[in-house]
């Protein structure tokens, strides 16, 4: 099997869905000797920030000498991204080696695995086989009954910001969604949670509580910001001072959960010195999260896709680019609620030019541009993602700005628009 067999098998259409439960995925790796047994992880979930809270903290890893593996999903411009060791994502040959052997074990079961399932098992083989020092894990949808729930208690659970959406499987309220993700949460585990509502945050003390977890709990008010621009922010948490290319209040919000990790490690043995945490945190990259593409004329590009993102997104605009006009290039997956989301991007909206994003799931752009004529704003609706931009930049003056939003699955293609201008 080379690498492109490899992703076809793995992205069949067949088994390219959601089911949740660990009864496949347990089979699975049993087939392949458990590779899971014995490695240590950092366990992730959340609504927003799991996949920041990720990069960061692999950063601050491997700035530590620690061999660090870092799953995560979905990805940008090439599947490889989503498994990585000290920042390199596995190599084709690689990649396509250990699909070889998941796949007799996954044909022979009688309930046959989903593609986040066979990702995953490769995964576990990929960063077992490599002797990575600890794996941080993000989980792919809910907690409970997420694949990657099948491990044994990791090191620190971390529960990141919670909102509501993949509401059909996990529930209707955030509360019903912080039960699924606090069930990541094992004995001999410490927990972490982004500080947020009390509701979600008893639910997550009362899990604690009875499986004896110790609870920290990231202090927002420690925060403050030293600098911040375009091109990066300095602030200091429980007094000490850290730099962060990462844009956003937000980003530090989950920089402090990153920290609270990091104390929690060092009380269970990890070394983990000042200096290499500080370096972690400036080396990070974490493209597509309120990352400036451009700055003449002003670019900006996130994946957000759902109202709570689309929250961030606008405090962003307001703050960075309070008196620009900003043109929103939008594209948006029609099972989320970009009718939540446009409501509140469209008071920072001057006009808007939608695209389709690249996935079967896509609202397709002339439906986006029919919903958003009751803002009753200039619309423009493109053939392409890469029209999108063209005319986006084409409509960019020294007064205006542009900000791509509502989805990750457009985001590569936008950055690569880039590799041209």
């Amino acid at each position: 099997m080379d690498y492109k067999e490899a992703l076809e098998y793995i992205n069949k259409t067949e088994w390219f869905r959601s089911r949740p439960g660990l009864d496949r995925i347990s089979e699975l790796l049993v087939k392949l000797g458990q590779p899971q047994k014995g490695m240590k992880f950092i366990h992730i979930a959340g609504t927003n920030g799991k996949g920041s809270c990720a990069a960061m903290t692999a950063s601050v890893l491997k700035a530590a000498g620690y061999k660090t593996g870092l799953f995560t999903s979905p990805y940008l411009y090439r599947f490889n991204e989503r498994m990585q060791i000290n920042g390199k994502q596995i190599g084709d040959e690689v990649l396509a080696g250990i699909v070889s052997r998941v796949k007799p074990a996954a044909d022979a079961m009688e309930d046959h695995p989903t593609e986040f399932e066979l990702m995953t098992a490769a995964a576990m083989l990929y960063f077992k086989e490599a002797g990575c020092d600890i794996v941080v894990l993000e989980v792919g949808l809910g907690g409970r009954c997420d694949a990657t729930n099948v491990i044994d208690a990791p090191e620190v659970c971390a529960i990141m910001n919670i909102g509501l959406d993949h509401t059909a499987v996990l529930g209707d309220t955030v509360e019903k969604i912080a039960a699924e993700k606090a069930g990541i949460i094992k004995s001999g585990a410490d927990c972490v949670l982004y500080q947020q509502q009390e509701s979600v945050t008893e639910i997550v003390r009362a899990r604690c509580g009875e499986l004896g977890v110790p609870l920290s709990i990231a202090d927002f008010s420690e925060i403050h910001s030293e600098f911040d621009s375009l091109f990066g922010q300095s602030f200091s948490y429980r007094g000490e001072s850290y730099a962060l290319p990462l844009l956003g209040a937000h980003q530090l919000r989950n920089a402090a959960v990153v920290l609270e990790i990091v104390d929690v490690l060092r009380r269970r043995g990890w070394e983990l010195e000042q200096s290499d945490v500080e370096h972690g945190l400036y080396a990070v990259s974490w493209p597509g999260r309120f990352e400036l593409l451009s700055d003449e004329p002003c670019f900006v590009v996130d994946g957000g896709h759902n109202p709570q993102c689309a929250q961030t997104v606008a405090d962003n605009l307001a703050h960075y680019f309070p008196d620009m006009r900003r043109i929103l290039l939008v594209g948006t997956l029609k099972d989320k609620d970009y009718r939540g989301m446009l409501d509140i991007l469209d008071p920072l909206a001057g006009e808007y030019i939608c695209i389709t994003p690249a996935s079967a799931r896509a609202l397709p752009a002339e439906d986006l541009g029919k919903y958003l004529e009751k803002f009753g704003k200039k619309i423009t609706v493109c053939d392409s993602i890469k029209d999108g931009v063209s005319a986006a930049l084409d409509r960019a003056d020294e007064g205006s700005m542009v900000c791509a939003v509502g989805s990750l699955y457009s985001v590569g293609d936008i950055r690569a628009c880039f590799e041209r201008y």
